[in-house]
């Protein structure tokens, strides 16, 4: 379920000893409501200018953005936990722990390249950022001892790009021909096979305001499967999966990964003519997904999915 309107979500997997968190703050009803509206703050361009020799001016290069930090002011309120003043004060230092231990994220800063998930919606549309919770600061002053305590917290973002919360999945079979014939190099015995030219899954559309990063994944038996984006690209694999096995693409930044059943790297089995992982990239619009490779059962298919992505939520 997408966080309640108004609310936010801080959301990462328990690593050891470490605990998780599932920490919802933003309104009234949370009990760790904002004082001031969130802020996002993005980052300056990494500009690549070069100087012209000899003459004014600069030519300009390419630029590349860093990163997106959330900013909020959070009250944490435990006045009515509580009739007594000793109360007040033990559950309002308990709800500031509470927030302190889930901003300490040290389940997911151990972790490398691993991202935390800030969830909210604002305005009806239900978002995620990827990224860490960094600085806290708890303010505490005399109001603490009454149940109130004012705290600061940033979370920054891995990019500048606020994702859909509902992720996409598209599935494309790779169907058989009509026609069958045998399949060289011929050796005993003799096996009839179909080398598909592939399914188009039909119309898709990637919505959002910013391309998109797929996860594709390839489900066996089939031989050297291609996944490809028509008029786009093309992301092909020289390797053979059997019944049950699998090989999952994910382009997202922080994984850039290419396994087999989960653990195992292939990413050396992609072709000379797929791109690079950062460079594939679904383009907004109408898209269509074929699946390629050689399949003796009919029942290979692949899975394409993705997160809508916008310039802010």
């Amino acid at each position: 379920m997408p966080p309640r309107e108004g609310d936010w979500n801080l959301s990462y997997s328990a690593n050891g000893i470490h605990p998780g968190a599932n920490f919802t703050f933003g309104t009234i009803e949370s009990g760790f409501y904002l004082l001031e509206p969130y802020e996002i703050t993005y980052a300056d361009n990494d500009a690549g200018d070069v100087p012209m020799p000899q003459e004014d001016g600069a030519r300009f290069g390419q630029d590349y953005r860093g990163q997106a930090t959330i900013t909020f002011e959070v009250g944490v309120d435990s006045v009515d936990d509580a009739p007594t003043r000793l109360g007040r004060h033990g559950a309002n230092i308990g709800a500031v722990s509470t927030m302190v231990q889930a901003w300490d994220g040290e389940a997911v800063r151990r972790r490398f390249a691993t991202p935390a998930t800030l969830r909210t919606t604002q305005g009806g549309r239900s978002r995620r950022f990827f990224g860490r919770p960094r600085k806290i600061a708890p303010a505490g002053s005399k109001l603490t001892r009454q149940g109130y305590t004012p705290v600061v917290a940033t979370f920054v973002c891995l990019d500048s790009t606020a994702y859909d919360d509902v992720e996409q999945v598209v599935r494309v079979n790779l169907v058989p021909p009509d026609h069958y014939g045998l399949v060289g190099p011929l050796t005993t015995p003799l096996t009839m096979a179909a080398e598909s030219a592939g399914n188009t899954a039909g119309e898709v559309i990637v919505g959002g305001t910013k391309p998109s990063w797929p996860v594709i994944t390839f489900y066996g038996p089939v031989i050297k499967p291609v996944c490809e984006v028509v008029g786009r690209w093309s992301a092909a694999l020289d390797l053979t999966l059997g019944v049950g096995e699998r090989v999952t693409i994910d382009t997202r930044p922080w994984a850039r990964t290419v396994l087999r059943n989960g653990n195992a790297n292939v990413a050396g089995y992609l072709t000379r003519g797929t791109p690079r992982l950062k460079d594939m990239r679904l383009p907004l619009g109408r898209q269509d997904f074929v699946l390629r490779g050689t399949d003796e059962t009919g029942t290979a298919y692949m899975t394409v999915a993705w997160r809508d992505g916008y310039a802010y939520l």
